[in-house]
């Protein structure tokens, strides 16, 4: 390796490396990846915690540096999260937090386009995938559009298709406002993490195929098993 680019060729090597390996794999220590590649422990260690921030491994004290789970991508495409698991292949879940009917705020009721103090149902859930929670979901729906929705089982499925079929509502499009945000106390006991540890707040607007509001929804995913993917066109 040439000197002045090192740390950028170290980076690469140990990122295809990685990609390679099944995930709780362990890595070689630092003294023998930096012997292996002719480079300085220092350099290796620098790497290695970039790697750590990405997600793509984690350190355990007194035990060594592993290879983390794969990050799921969240898309620009408007699917449910069951949708999204399946075609991964894995096995979405969920489990229900608290169903209710509250009145609209300000804030609220611009979002999903009804008059202040509507009916607004409000579901609450932990999404799981292959049973490891994923992200703290809440969703708020116009009550009078959708009667008897509070009383439905929503702690399985997906709810787009209890839309669909009790409702016969289709979505159509959705806009996603999406912040890093650091997990809270009750945030990271529900998806099982660190407080503090870093996150994706994704909020959604979703309209149907008229173009009216659907749902509006705020959802928490952890930042170690995703990654945003979006496709750019000029």
């Amino acid at each position: 390796m040439r000197t002045g680019s090192k740390g950028a060729q170290l980076q690469e090597i140990l990122e295809s490396y990685v990609d390679e390996l099944e995930p709780g794999t362990p890595l070689p220590s630092e003294r023998e990846l930096a012997e292996r590649f002719g480079v300085a422990r220092m350099t290796v260690r620098g790497q290695l915690e970039r790697l750590v921030h990405r997600g793509l491994v984690y350190r355990q004290p007194g035990r060594g540096t592993f290879v983390a789970e794969r990050m799921l991508a969240h898309t620009e495409r408007l699917t449910s999260f069951t949708e999204d698991m399946r075609a991964r292949g894995l096995v979405p879940g969920a489990r229900l937090l608290a169903t209710e009917t509250i009145r609209a705020g300000r804030a609220l009721a611009a979002r999903l386009e009804v008059s202040q103090g509507s009916q607004v149902v409000r579901v609450r859930r932990v999404r799981t995938a292959d049973d490891v929670p994923m992200a703290v979901e809440q969703t708020h729906l116009p009550a009078r559009r959708f009667p008897g929705l509070a009383k439905r089982d929503l702690a399985t499925g997906s709810l787009y298709d209890v839309l669909l079929t009790a409702y016969d509502v289709r979505l159509g499009d959705a806009v996603h406002r999406v912040t890093v945000v650091s997990l809270g106390p009750d945030e990271a006991k529900l998806l099982a993490a660190g407080p503090g540890q870093p996150a994706f707040r994704i909020e959604r607007t979703a309209r149907d195929t008229d173009g009216v509001v659907v749902e509006y929804a705020s959802s928490v995913y952890r930042g170690d098993r995703y990654e945003l993917l979006m496709h750019a066109r000029r």
